[in-house]
C-alpha cells in the first residue's frame, strides 16, 4: 500500500517517479489535471473525469494520446499495484518536453502521469458539526484572461486563496469574481439553500463546472428539492438557511460559519442531509 505512480505508462513507487526538467508542465504550467477518488476500490465517474480533462486539453491545443478504454486499464494496474483500500487519484496530463520556450513545434508529447495515494476522508465531524471557511481577498480569474472551464495546473490563484483560509482556520476559502458575486471555493463548489431551494453560481459566473457540482444538481430533482443555477451575492451566503459545498473528495459538506459568522442555526440542515445521504447511495450503488 502507498503512493505509487505512472509516467506514460511506467509504473513505480511515488518517490521514484520522474518528469523532465524541460517538460512544460513544469517550466509554464502548461498542463490540465483531473482528481477522483475510488469507492469500493473503483474510480468514481472516471468517464466524467476524462471527459473534462479532454475538453481542457484541447482549449490548451493538444489531446490525450489514446482513449479511455487505455486509460482505465491503466489506472487500473496502477491501482492494483498500490493496493490501497481506497484511492486519491491524479491524473495530469502536459503539453509534453520542450526546450523551455514558445515554440510549441519543438515540444515532444504529450506527457500522462496518474498518481494514486492513500485516500483521507475529511472527518465525519465536518459534516456532523459544518465546517469554517472564509472569504478571500483574492478574486476568481477573470474569464476573459483565463478561461474557467480549463482544469489547468497552474493553481496559483487558488494557492494564495487557500493560504489565506488557512491562516485564519478555515477548512475552505470562498472566491468572489471581479463583479463581487460568489464564485466557488479554492477546491469546490458553493450551495446556498433558502426556503428549501438550493442555489449554486451559474458558470457564467467565472466557475469551472465541476463533476460533484453537476451530480447534487441532479439528485436534488430526484429529490423535488427546487434547484437552479443563478447569480450569489455575499449577502446571500449570510442570510442562507444553510450553506455547503461540494468536491470529488469532500462530497457535500456544510458549512457551520463564513468569516466567523455562524450560518443559521449554525448546525448542519436538512435539505444538506438529504443531498449527503442521497449522495452517498449515489457513490455505493455506482462502486457495485
Amino acid at each position: 500500500m502507498g503512493v505509487f505512480a505512472s509516467v506514460n505508462g511506467n509504473v513505480v513507487p511515488g518517490a521514484e517517479a520522474r518528469v523532465s526538467v524541460l517538460d512544460n508542465g513544469f517550466t509554464f504550467g502548461d498542463a490540465v489535471y483531473e482528481t477522483l477518488r475510488t469507492y469500493a476500490g473503483r474510480p468514481f465517474h472516471l468517464d466524467r473525469h476524462l471527459e473534462r480533462l479532454r475538453a481542457s486539453a484541447a482549449r490548451l491545443g493538444f489531446a490525450p494520446p489514446f482513449g479511455d478504454e487505455v486509460f482505465a486499464r491503466r489506472l487500473g494496474e496502477l491501482l492494483a499495484r498500490a493496493g490501497n483500500e481506497e484511492s486519491y487519484i491524479r491524473i495530469i496530463l502536459t503539453r509534453g518536453e520542450g526546450d523551455i520556450s514558445y515554440r510549441f513545434d519543438r515540444v515532444k508529447g504529450p506527457t500522462l502521469v496518474m498518481v494514486v495515494k492513500p485516500f483521507e476522508p475529511p472527518p465525519e465531524r465536518d459534516y456532523a458539526e459544518g465546517i469554517a471557511v472564509v472569504i478571500a481577498s483574492v478574486r476568481r480569474n477573470h474569464p476573459r484572461a483565463l478561461d474557467p472551464a480549463i482544469k489547468s495546473n497552474n493553481l496559483l490563484n487558488n494557492i494564495l486563496a487557500v493560504r489565506e483560509g488557512q491562516a485564519q482556520g478555515a477548512a475552505e476559502t470562498l472566491l468572489l469574481n471581479d463583479l463581487g458575486e460568489v464564485a466557488e471555493g479554492a477546491s469546490s463548489n458553493v450551495f446556498v439553500v433558502k426556503g428549501g431551494r438550493a442555489t449554486t453560481p451559474p458558470l457564467a459566473a467565472g466557475i469551472l463546472s465541476g463533476i460533484t457540482r453537476r451530480l447534487v444538481l441532479d439528485l436534488c430533482r430526484e429529490l423535488g428539492v427546487p434547484a437552479r443555477e443563478e447569480t450569489l451575492l455575499v449577502a446571500d451566503l449570510f442570510t442562507a438557511d444553510e450553506v455547503f459545498i461540494t468536491s470529488t473528495t469532500k462530497e457535500a459538506a456544510p458549512v457551520r460559519t463564513i468569516d466567523g459568522k455562524p450560518v443559521a442555526s449554525g448546525r448542519p440542515g436538512p435539505v444538506h442531509r438529504r443531498i449527503l445521504q442521497a449522495y452517498r447511495e449515489y457513490t455505493r450503488r455506482h462502486a457495485r
